[in-house]
């Protein structure tokens, strides 16, 4: 094991005052390859912020490692901006430690100066990038892991324009944090001293209130629309931030037939009823599933625990409940979205969408339907976010009507610059209504899609790479990718393109995307938030069979690389 990891452990033992972390580090002694997965580099900073397993190290995430990047960021805001502007809003979820880590972050920015603002309790990240803007802050930080599983916790920043900071202010902020030493060099004061002198201040009830009613204006129905708001609905916010904003909104807009799960309902970074908090995966939305049946419900609806993204399940011709992907959903609220606006008056002259490039080219095809452009960014709701941001510079922030992403992420509205689950629930429910006022249900008007547009598939496969030897491997898969011409189920790649370089205008990304025959396609990427490797396949075909078996073989391709 090398020098650097064992002086950098021994530094730990010699320096760490919190118990619990002081007693897992002592436990590790002998152990070198825990040792060397804790210390042998510092947990990655990036456009994402921190993510990591919950634990002592510096690859881990823990108080040492939370306030070592909140100093980081306090230097970058000092630097940037002037004394009058110096304020942070401060938002977490449910998970593990997400309160402690907020109230260290607090801590540090008040002991450089820094205003902080922070949720009196725990809050989705929408109300975050909110907050950042209604508050006129110069940064915001949402402690979460999103959707990872409990052992994982986060630490997101924003920019003063509400969204995730751009790859220049990450990599400013990360010059800051490469300078300080773990113990030496951070300040951090008292919380409750804090409170007392004005640099630590409580968001008030009024912020709350305006998101709510922000999102409100959401609404694409006229006051005499004639739709059913009793339809039943089951809610999890499988134990997040979810809970109080969602059913605070679907409420007041006259929902009210709504049950939510029990096992799911209150704040829990243990998730017991739900290993995998990620409206994505069917296991997390079982218990909702079966609480749908018993109570004979229209529609299933989850967030995830940071609230920001949103899953549904609706009932098939036979009565079974039916898991909606990213894309299914996001294509029918974009219609929705699309067809009300005209209908109503409400469509800008010239009209946005925006979509990443892994989410579904079907996207593209209905927004030029309803003559609204369609504009494709990397991977990341950032992008998104920053589009829309370039359209209020240009005077043109009214043209954005939605932007979605595959993995469950939308956004009707520009009052903030990250998904928003809270918009998305309010906007499904209202949907959902709409339609079956009109005798149609949303797997109805989907296959009313598909027979316009075409029948399309969109799939993600994750493949696991734990620890430094799995960032090694994924590098060299990467590697592989840009030396080989592949094939992939028998389908010729016609241009490969490659992010790395940038390219379109767009950041540079460690990100390939391989255009094939017959409408075909195929994205391959490292997570940025998690050790992982994504691989996004759309395929195009006749009809549904023909699609799941070009999407097999293609698949079956590529789990040969990852071996």
């Amino acid at each position: 094991m090398k020098n650097d990891i064992l002086n950098s452990y021994q530094s730990w033992l010699e320096n760490v005052r919190d118990e619990a972390l002081l007693a897992e580090l002592k436990a590790m002694q002998g152990n070198d390859a825990q040792i060397e997965d804790a210390f042998y580099r510092h947990l990655a900073f990036g456009t994402g912020g921190l993510r990591g397993v919950l634990g002592a190290g510096t690859n881990r995430m823990n108080i040492y490692v939370v306030a070592r990047a909140a100093q980081g960021l306090a230097n970058y805001v000092i630097s940037h901006f002037d004394p009058d502007q110096r304020s942070i809003a401060i938002s977490y979820d449910s998970r593990i430690n997400s309160d402690v880590f907020a109230r260290v972050s607090a801590e540090v920015f008040a002991a450089n100066g820094i205003r902080a603002h922070i949720w009196p309790q725990l809050m989705p990240t929408p109300c975050l990038s909110f907050a950042v803007r209604r508050l006129h802050c110069a940064a915001g930080v949402m402690v979460t892991a999103s959707h990872n599983p409990s052992k994982y916790n986060g630490y997101k920043v924003y920019g003063a324009d509400g969204c995730q900071i751009t790859t220049q202010a990450a990599d400013a902020i990360l010059a800051e944090i490469d300078r300080l030493d773990m113990f030496r060099d951070v300040k951090r004061g008292d919380f409750e001293k804090g409170l007392a002198d004005g640099m630590i201040r409580w968001i008030g009830e009024d912020v709350y209130t305006a998101f709510i009613e922000t999102v409100k204006k959401e609404s694409l129905l006229l006051p005499g629309d004639a739709v059913d708001k009793d339809v039943a609905i089951v809610y999890t916010p499988l134990n997040g931030t979810g809970l109080k904003p969602v059913t605070r909104i679907l409420r007041e807009s006259g929902f009210t037939n709504i049950t939510v799960v029990k096992e799911q309902e209150q704040p829990d970074g243990h998730f017991p009823t739900c290993p995998y908090p990620n409206p994505e995966i069917r296991e997390a939305m079982q218990l909702g599933m079966e609480y749908a049946r018993r109570e004979n419900a229209d529609l299933l609806l989850a967030t995830d625990p940071d609230a920001d993204r949103c899953g549904i399940a609706v009932r098939d011709s036979a009565g079974e409940y039916q898991l909606l992907t990213g894309n299914e959903t996001g294509l029918l609220l974009l219609d929705y979205i699309c067809s009300r606006r005209q209908a109503t008056g409400r469509m800008p002259a010239r009209p946005v969408m925006v979509k990443t490039i892994v989410t579904t080219d079907m996207g593209a095809r209905i927004a030029r339907h309803y003559g609204v452009e369609a504009r494709d960014v990397l991977t990341g709701f950032k992008f998104i976010g920053e589009q829309i941001g370039l359209l209020e510079k240009q005077g043109r922030e009214g043209d954005y009507i939605f932007g979605f992403e595959e993995s469950y992420g939308y956004l009707s509205g520009s009052y903030v610059r990250d998904k928003d689950a809270v918009n998305a629930a309010f906007l499904i429910c209202e949907m959902f209504a709409w339609y079956k006022s009109r005798g149609l249900g949303l797997l109805d008007r989907l296959n009313q899609l598909y027979a316009q547009y075409g029948r399309s598939l969109n799939t993600l496969h994750s493949y696991a790479f734990e620890g430094a030897s799995g960032f090694e491997k994924m590098q060299a898969i990467m590697g592989t990718f840009r030396r080989e011409i592949p094939v992939f189920g028998g389908l010729r790649v016609l241009d490969t393109l490659d992010y790395l370089p940038g390219r379109d205008g767009l950041p540079k990304s460690d990100v390939i995307k391989f255009l094939l025959e017959k409408d075909c396609s195929l994205v391959v990427r490292p997570s940025g938030t998690e050790p992982k490797m994504k691989v996004y396949i759309s395929v195009s075909a006749q009809d549904q069979p023909a699609c799941e078996a070009l999407e097999k073989r293609i698949a079956e391709d590529v789990e040969g690389y990852f071996r």
